[in-house]
């Protein structure tokens, strides 16, 4: 209240609240909790960087998050003619045919021969020129486990097959604990005193919150594929726009209360990074590069690549990127579906590629899946159901490709991999993978049990596929 003045105080909130109808009150608050973010990577100095990581160029890291659990036993497929047997009595309907499998040459052979899926031939196109590397059989993993353990289901991550329990677990790096943070947000918090005078946060996800990017000094901020997330007039009234500019002017008028300041601060401040984000991002060129239309993959990675771009005037050295697609959780109608999905998600990364090599940064630039979990080797009748360990990709000019990393299972039901169904005890743990990118970002080895805190418990804090 306005002791003074009472019809005054009246007539502020009054017109404040035609401001919020204008708007949506409900989707101002929500669009506000995502744009107070940008201006959220300022956070005191923190340890644990590397000299070279702290004087040389941009480096960025994108996860793409395959939502639903892919089914990688149709992403890699044998095509030797023993493994490819076993594979086809295990899978029957779902089964690829093997004459359209994508031959692979991979520089490293454990005897049997692979290829992908016949959708992906620009994951093909990328691994023969040595810029795309797989990585075999990668899972959640307390310690090293074997058989034995699960049998016993003795030191396992909890809620193996949940598809909400396994994507925190994924995403944070820590499946003992419960989730306090993401191991990209420790990552951020680690690196982001190298992003001295930023003006946006260095934490940036294509697709709303997540755990992957939780950390306790950097906070994510999301962007949609056309740029900031902005506060938006609602349409029908030629005052709209009047009512829009009137309330940023109100929000930088002295308040009341705390609350009032606090609340007028948070909006006015978020408006304007946004307005600036949108600002740099228009005055950025377009590329030559051309993306798939029409699909979100593509969207996503395409705004990610722009946002490259712009890092130098955004004042940045480091960034995390989240991206994510859905529709991997295939209980049933899994082939063509399958092929869509393959077809989207090798379309949009050889376009991102393409477009990091157009800028200059091709070998500053990672990209890595992850994912739920695998699906089982058998088939239910026309899809897969729930498993563990899963195959991944990672493309980049820095990643050692051309290769498979790690151990392939011996795709054999009933085999030394299999903890029933086929699904795959993991040879390699998310911690393992994360480790190596970590590093490759910068992250000392001293300091990798910051961001990975079980990493010490596993045999390969480095798994070789980045220079």
């Amino acid at each position: 209240m306005n002791p003074k003045n009472p019809a005054l105080d009246l007539t502020r909130r009054k017109f404040v609240g035609s401001c919020c109808a204008a708007v949506g009150a409900t989707g101002m608050l929500s669009t506000l909790s995502q744009l107070r973010l940008i201006g959220a990577s300022a956070a005191d100095s923190l340890p644990g960087v590397t000299t070279a990581a702290t004087t040389t160029d941009y480096k960025a890291l994108v996860c793409l998050f395959l939502a639903g659990g892919n089914d990688a036993n149709n992403l890699i497929i044998p095509t030797d003619a023993a493994t490819y047997a076993a594979y086809a009595a295990a899978r029957t309907a779902i089964a690829i045919p093997q004459a359209s499998v994508l031959p692979l040459s991979p520089r490293t052979s454990d005897g049997r021969s692979f290829g992908l899926h016949p959708s992906a031939t620009g994951l093909q196109t990328l691994f023969g020129q040595g810029k795309l590397a797989l990585l075999a059989n990668v899972g959640t993993l307390i310690a090293p486990a074997t058989l034995a353990d699960f049998q016993a289901q003795r030191n396992l991550p909890p809620q193996l097959f949940s598809h909400n329990d396994q994507q925190v677990e994924w995403q944070s790096s820590v499946p003992d604990k419960p989730f306090t943070t993401g191991w990209g947000g420790r990552l951020a918090d680690l690196v982001n005193s190298t992003n001295s005078n930023s003006r946006i946060s260095m934490s940036i996800s294509l697709n709303g919150n997540n755990s992957f990017q939780v950390g306790n000094t950097v906070s994510q901020y999301a962007v949609d594929p056309t740029g900031a997330i902005r506060v938006s007039v609602a349409s029908g009234s030629p005052l709209n726009n009047v009512r829009y500019t009137a309330q940023k002017d109100l929000l930088t008028q002295t308040q009341n209360n705390l609350f009032q300041t606090a609340f007028a601060g948070l909006s006015g401040g978020a408006i304007n990074d946004s307005e600036l984000l949108n600002s740099i991002l228009s005055a950025t060129p377009p590329f030559t590069t051309q993306f798939p239309a029409q699909t979100s993959v593509s969207s996503q990675l395409q705004m990610i690549a722009r946002l490259i771009a712009a890092a130098p005037q955004f004042g940045l050295k480091r960034q995390i990127f989240f991206a994510r697609i859905g529709g991997w959780d295939l209980h049933t109608g899994q082939l063509p579906a399958h092929a869509t999905l393959f077809t989207q998600v090798s379309q949009a990364l050889s376009a991102f590629y393409a477009a990091t090599a157009e800028l200059g940064v091709a070998n500053q630039v990672t990209t890595f899946t992850a994912s739920d979990f695998g699906r089982t080797l058998n088939t239910n009748g026309d899809g897969s159901d729930h498993g563990w360990g899963s195959h991944h990709l990672v493309m980049g000019g820095a990643v050692a490709g051309g290769d498979i990393y790690g151990r392939m299972p011996s795709l054999r039901l009933g085999g030394p991999d299999d903890t029933g169904r086929g699904r795959w005890l993991p040879s390699t743990s998310v911690d393992e993978y994360n480790s190596t990118l970590a590093t490759w970002f910068g992250v000392t080895p001293t300091n990798l049990a910051t961001v990975l805190p079980n990493i010490g418990r596993f045999a390969k804090p480095n798994l070789g596929f980045l220079g």
